[in-house]
């Protein structure tokens, strides 16, 4: 076991995969020479050539439609979106293309493409650099969606990513690039658990708080705060967006008998959204109350100095959490 960064572990994940297979090739804006505006990819071009990490031009949809016609030719690239704002002119590439093409030919052609995407708040970033636009892609049919939590997920996960068939957003909590953790380097992608696969992360009777990405640690910290006010809460960590493996969520609500689910994103239209119907509709008579989102709010995203207030943070957690239970609380009328 190794203690790494968050950032470090996918840097050490690259890694592997371009040892492994000569097929893999990153692509992205400043990920050579500079190691990426986070230095995930840091030292990767220096060790495997400008053939393996590519520099490209700050023009997203042609380097997704360049990662198309390599997919055609049997490679797996591994692009990176700089930030989660500036994927947006990619989009027709991602949902017309690379969604598209294995059923539109009847599965003669695949797309191993992997898409890294740093998402999410907390760094004091503006707009186009703190943006959460999953469920655009969660919609969309053809796409596996992940979001990693901690290190070794993170290592795991972009291997598995890379060695999917499929394509794969992958989505990375900038806001956690600096945690550390524990990271087993040794183990085997292809016998790991799936990367389709939710994970407890923290086991509970009275309430199921589902988050992903960045907020796992921040539902973890609740369910500790909880414990001392002798509340039970048991943590999933979604960890695949696309598909959502229900199967987990759904035995522990049938124990708990509550849901609260959070994320970054917007309350309307957001995953939480899904979650909450679809367990409804699996547990019905199984739930003691309604579902409970605690999100982003419906706007564009703040100003820094007003981000904390946007985000999730452990309060609006513990409050969704005391609504669910029918406890009284000083939020109740605050939406998300």
């Amino acid at each position: 076991m190794t203690q790494m960064t968050f950032a470090r572990a996918i840097n050490s994940g690259l890694r592997k995969s371009l040892e492994n297979d000569p097929k893999v090739i990153l692509m992205g804006e400043d990920i050579g020479t500079l190691g990426g505006v986070f230095r995930v990819t840091d030292g990767l071009q220096k060790d495997f050539g400008t053939h393996r990490v590519v520099d490209t031009p700050l023009a997203e949809s042609a380097i997704m439609g360049t990662a198309v016609g390599l997919a055609y030719r049997g490679y797996r690239p591994v692009v990176e979106i700089q930030f989660d704002g500036f994927i947006y002119p990619a989009f027709d590439q991602i949902v017309s293309q690379v969604a598209k093409l294995h059923y539109r030919t009847q599965g003669a052609v695949k797309m191993p493409i992997t898409i890294r995407v740093p998402f999410g708040g907390g760094i004091g970033s503006p707009e186009h650099h703190s943006e959460s636009p999953e469920a655009y892609f969660t919609h969309t049919s053809g796409l596996r969606v992940v979001s990693v939590s901690n290190p070794q997920d993170a290592h795991t996960v972009i291997q598995q990513a890379i060695l999917s068939d499929d394509p794969v957003l992958y989505f990375e909590p900038k806001r956690r690039y600096h945690d550390k953790g524990e990271v087993d380097e040794g183990i085997d992608p292809r016998t790991a658990l799936p990367m389709d696969s939710a994970r407890v992360v923290t086991e509970g009777t009275d309430v199921t708080l589902v988050a992903y990405g960045p907020l796992v640690k921040t539902a973890k910290d609740a369910a500790t705060a909880a414990a001392d006010e002798g509340i039970s809460i048991e943590v999933i960590d979604l960890r695949s967006l696309a598909p959502v493996d229900y199967a987990t969520v759904e035995a522990s609500v049938r124990k708990t008998g509550r849901l609260v689910v959070t994320h970054e994103a917007g309350q309307s239209g957001g995953l939480g959204a899904e979650v909450a119907a679809s367990i409804t509709e699996r547990c019905f008579y199984h739930l003691e109350t309604a579902p409970v989102r605690i999100t982003g709010f419906d706007i564009p995203y703040p100003y820094s100095k007003l981000e904390m207030h946007h985000l999730p943070g452990l309060d609006r957690i513990l409050d969704g959490v005391d609504r669910a239970l029918g406890r009284p609380n000083s939020l109740s009328g605050l939406e998300g």
